[in-house]
């Protein structure tokens, strides 16, 4: 397994964990400036030929950074730091290792290597995105996938922010300070203001399907899933119930 060169600064290794939720894979993203150390961002679950080839592929390592809290992403901490000695850092301090939790809007350097923290609360309350100012270029998690929507589960996941997240995103893009999107699962987005709309769309769907569940009796996730999603393989609706219930707390919050 190798990685594949997707800008002049970034690779991506993509895990061999496909699924519902992880499409593809997690991908896991490798930023080297020159012949600088390497940033490894999400460096997956706990996947010891994945862990394997990151290490290969990244060389020495100056900064282990992630995205957000799931498993598929953070799994692979403590083996990162056992073979590569690097620091790791989140916004969830649970994940930081010999290094302080990341900061909105600071700017991380690593010999040469510019990364500005972006917090995106909202698929999880540490979600986090990196902007690569050099490239224009913003590393996702799950804020925003390569193919579909996300899933913004209660009660972590709160659809207020997440909202407020995608908003700004679209201001970055508008702004031209965000041209290419590199996601955590599926494939690198090139045309990142039509998907952002697609999301802010999405959303705002459901929304108003949800509310018409409601007006029409539906009162718990599970009834308005059962209106809303039926056209949706069942064995998803477990996590259409959670997505239900973030929307439902968040109608709430607007009355």
């Amino acid at each position: 397994m190798s990685a594949t060169k997707v800008t002049e600064r970034a690779s991506v290794l993509r895990c061999d964990n496909p699924g519902m939720m992880t499409l593809e894979g997690t991908n896991t993203w490798i930023l080297r400036e020159g012949s600088g150390r390497a940033v490894v961002i999400d460096p997956g679950p706990d996947d010891e030929a994945h862990i394997a080839a990151v290490v290969e592929a990244a060389g020495e390592v100056g900064l282990v950074l992630f995205t957000h809290r799931h498993f598929d992403h953070t799994d692979a901490l403590s083996r990162m730091v056992d073979l590569t000695g690097a620091p790791t850092r989140a916004t969830d301090p649970e994940f930081c290792r010999n290094a302080e939790p990341l900061v909105d809007g600071e700017v991380i350097d690593i010999d040469g290597l510019q990364i500005e923290v972006l917090a995106t609360p909202g698929h999880t309350n540490d979600s986090t995105c990196f902007i690569l100012g050099a490239e224009a270029t913003l590393f996702t998690g799950d804020t925003i996938l390569g193919r579909g929507t996300t899933i913004v589960a209660h009660p972590d996941g709160v659809l207020g922010p997440y909202l407020d997240s995608l908003a700004h995103i679209r201001e970055l893009v508008e702004e031209g300070l965000v041209t290419r999107i590199l996601p955590g699962h599926g494939p690198v987005i090139d045309d990142p203001a039509s998907v952002v709309d697609f999301y802010l769309e999405h959303r705002a769907e459901r929304l108003d399907q949800v509310r018409a569940a409601v007006a029409a009796g539906a009162v718990t996730p599970r009834e308005v899933v059962e209106r809303v999603y039926s056209d949706v393989d069942e064995i998803l609706w477990p996590a259409a119930d959670l997505s239900v219930a973030a929307q439902l707390t968040y109608l709430q919050q607007q009355n």
